[in-house]
């Protein structure tokens, strides 16, 4: 387990996206936060439109974006947010969002998720979780980079979040079968191995780009109920009950949830230094990869900040994204 100085902010694990926005001028920051049509993508996209940033809702569903752009537009009186199409899963959808984006990003919060409860595939054979969570948004994060590095040009750098979860304790990456073409399916673990790439992502995203004035740094919201568990399975479901029982976490609200991100994307501690997990608004400590959960529920694993494994997903992925 990790013991040098953790990052640390004055929040907690009940503060609320409102609150770490307290007194913060967004104006002229331009972000996008995927998924932004339900749950903590809502929220994260109304506290940043709040403070004043202009938010671009990168969703598949555009009528459910557009009842969101309007209910945030109206709740906020702030400028509407875009609504554009992007499905993670569909490489032409990523590839068209990120030609028709003109100008500078700072802020790129790659929240969206799918859970599923049997094995799933792309029109390209890839595990959907796995295509969904990371390579979707790889492709959209590197596809962007140089409007992120104008953004960071002129605010003094860009920021990138990437939404992971404690579930990442449950699986490192399997170069040998990334898609389960040969081991039998079981989807927590394939969550899991998602979720441990988020974070990879930040790593190594960090180490290429930081040059360019571009960090990024992935969370972990904890507990929250939203849509990501409508397609859980009796099984999923009784283990979620089971990892609250034991203590693993306690439910927490959207707003609270959505605060950790919104630690990640504004707060200063943050601004320069990129590849950290954080957890309840700070940075986790890190438990060795035999860790038991149970024991370690605001913890990362080395195996999601291993930076020789972030390196080699990054090609892996790369390459992927290059047969397509």
């Amino acid at each position: 387990m990790s013991t040098g100085t953790r990052i640390s902010t004055p929040f907690t694990s009940s503060s609320t996206a409102d609150e770490v926005l307290r007194d913060v001028d967004l104006t002229g920051v331009r972000a996008i936060v995927t998924g932004a049509s339900s749950g903590l993508g809502v929220e994260t996209a109304r506290a940043l439109t709040a403070a004043g940033a202009e938010v671009t809702l990168a969703v598949r569903n555009t009528a459910a974006g557009d009842a969101v752009a309007d209910t945030i537009g109206t709740s906020t009186g702030r400028i509407r947010p875009r609504v554009v199409r992007l499905d993670l899963a569909d490489r032409a959808t990523v590839t068209r969002f990120v030609d028709a984006w003109d100008g500078p990003l700072h802020l790129l919060v790659n929240n969206a998720g799918v859970v599923t409860g049997g094995l799933e595939r792309t029109p390209e054979g890839w595990e959907l979780q796995f295509a969904t969570n990371h390579l979707g948004h790889f492709a959209l994060a590197t596809g962007l980079h140089r409007a992120l590095a104008r953004g960071a040009a002129d605010r003094d750098g860009a920021r990138i979040v990437a939404v992971s979860s404690t579930a990442h304790m449950r699986s490192g990456i399997d170069f040998d079968d990334l898609h389960f073409e040969r081991r039998g399916y079981d989807p927590q673990i394939a969550y899991a191995q998602s979720k441990t790439a988020n974070s990879l992502f930040a790593v190594e995203a960090t180490r290429l780009w930081a040059s360019d004035g571009i960090v990024a740094n992935a969370v972990n919201p904890g507990g929250i109920a939203t849509g990501l568990q409508r397609n859980f399975t009796p099984e999923q479901k009784a283990s979620l009950d089971a990892a609250e029982a034991a203590g693993v976490f306690t439910y927490k609200t959207v707003q609270q949830g959505a605060a950790t991100s919104i630690v990640a994307a504004t707060a200063p501690e943050f601004a320069h230094t990129g590849g950290h997990y954080l957890d309840d608004a700070r940075e986790a400590y890190t438990v060795p990869n035999d860790a038991d959960l149970a024991q370690h529920p605001h913890g990362v694993k080395a195996w999601a900040l291993d930076p020789a494994t972030a390196q080699r997903l990054w090609a892996v992925s790369t390459d992927l994204l290059l047969r397509v």
